[in-house]
């Protein structure tokens, strides 16, 4: 049975607990997972050269919408997208969601990466896959290969080194291997988040590269999170930058308030209220014209926090996958991504025994042995003795 077809059977009690100790809760966060896979697929084989990038952002958050419409029917519960899609080209390293008047279209041999999230009931899921668009299948080599190959291996052994007990610096270390690999550069000021319900940034972060001036504190991971997988690699120096492109995502700061002045700031900020109240959302969902003018003022009175649209140098390539992964008592489970055909990528970069020893690690975790009881005989004496 699918989980679609299961989520109608949870009780309508309030839930125990919010984290993965509560069984329902392990079946929200497996049921956006599924969706977000459903829509990943979905873009993948929507996208094609000649299309507008505008329109493969449009399409998935319609199946994400639409799936969503079909689980909970009978129960009142919040549902939809976690974080807009997202489809950054070549340099362009993330959070691109163009307006209809400001899209672009896919070219033939494009390094596209694709990203966004699923909620149900404020359990998140989020992924992001990278490939090149192809009209027709074509194995790819030289630098694109090396980044979606690099990028996907790091992903791959990151999953493998979250688990109850294992330090977040065992995960940062493990991708700057995979880099050296194959001779490219994590991207800076990437953060990996635990999530939790309507959370889908976390306090407790993995970072993906460390250095001088980019340090997180350490920390061993704990039975019942959730965490991202996140990882951007780049065939420059890894250090992206604000592009001149427009920000259309954006998050509500609810520890924020001003009295707006501009009709189209408090239309802005009212629609965010009512249906963006704690997660992403991007200015597409709302009257264009309006939603441009009003999210300056927002902005600018800290009522929103804003997810610019970052770069890498012109000419340079990025590669980016992200997977959620649930920390259960059976092991750690990766529940979005979908597999990549590692076969379309040839290159001539060979991964080190030491990555081959992360990837080959079991993500189920060891059962303890039960002591045998010793024999009544052995263990009391008789009533003879």
């Amino acid at each position: 049975m699918s989980d679609t077809e299961m989520v109608d059977d949870i009780p309508e009690e309030e839930e125990k607990a919010q984290d993965l100790s509560e069984s329902d809760v392990v079946t929200k966060y497996k049921l956006a997972a599924d969706i977000a896979n459903k829509t990943l697929n979905g873009l993948l084989q929507f996208i094609q050269p000649g299309k507008q990038v505008v329109s493969a952002c449009a399409f998935g958050d319609s199946v994400i919408t639409k799936q969503c419409e079909q689980v909970f029917k009978s129960k009142k519960i919040e549902k939809g997208i976690a974080f807009p899609t997202c489809i950054s080209l070549n340099e362009t390293v993330c959070h691109y969601s163009p307006l209809q008047s400001e899209s672009v279209e896919f070219k033939e041999g494009d390094l596209v990466k694709v990203d966004f999230g699923v909620h149900i009931d404020g359990y998140i899921a989020v992924t992001a896959h990278s490939f090149v668009c192809s009209a027709e299948p074509t194995k790819v080599s030289g630098k694109a290969a090396d980044l979606v190959l690099a990028a996907h291996t790091a992903a791959e052994a990151a999953v493998k080194l979250i688990k109850p007990g294992a330090k977040n610096s065992a995960v940062t270390d493990a991708i700057a291997k995979v880099a050296e690999c194959y001779d490219v550069k994590p991207c800076r000021g990437v953060l990996m988040h635990q999530m939790k319900r309507f959370v889908i940034d976390g306090n407790q972060v993995i970072i993906g590269r460390e250095d001088t001036d980019h340090k997180v504190e350490g920390f061993e991971f704990e039975a019942a999170q959730v965490y991202t997988v996140d990882v951007f690699m780049s065939s420059g120096e890894g250090n992206p930058v604000q592009r001149e492109a427009r920000t259309t995502v954006f998050k509500r700061a609810v520890d924020q308030s001003y009295r707006l002045r501009m009709k189209a700031s408090r239309y802005v900020f009212n629609e965010v209220n009512k249906r963006f109240p704690t997660l992403p959302f991007t200015i597409r969902a709302l009257d264009e014209k309006q939603g441009r003018m009003g999210v300056v003022e927002c902005v600018k009175h800290d009522l929103l926090h804003s997810y610019p649209v970052l770069a890498e140098k012109e000419g340079e390539l990025v590669a980016h996958f992200k997977y959620t992964v649930l920390l259960l008592p059976s092991g750690t489970v990766k529940v979005t991504g979908v597999p990549l055909n590692t076969e379309m990528y040839e290159s001539d970069k060979v991964v080190s025994d030491e990555v081959k020893a992360i990837l080959a690690l079991s993500a189920k975790n060891k059962k303890k042995k039960k002591k045998k009881k010793k024999k009544a005989a052995e263990a009391e004496p008789t009533a003879g003795n």
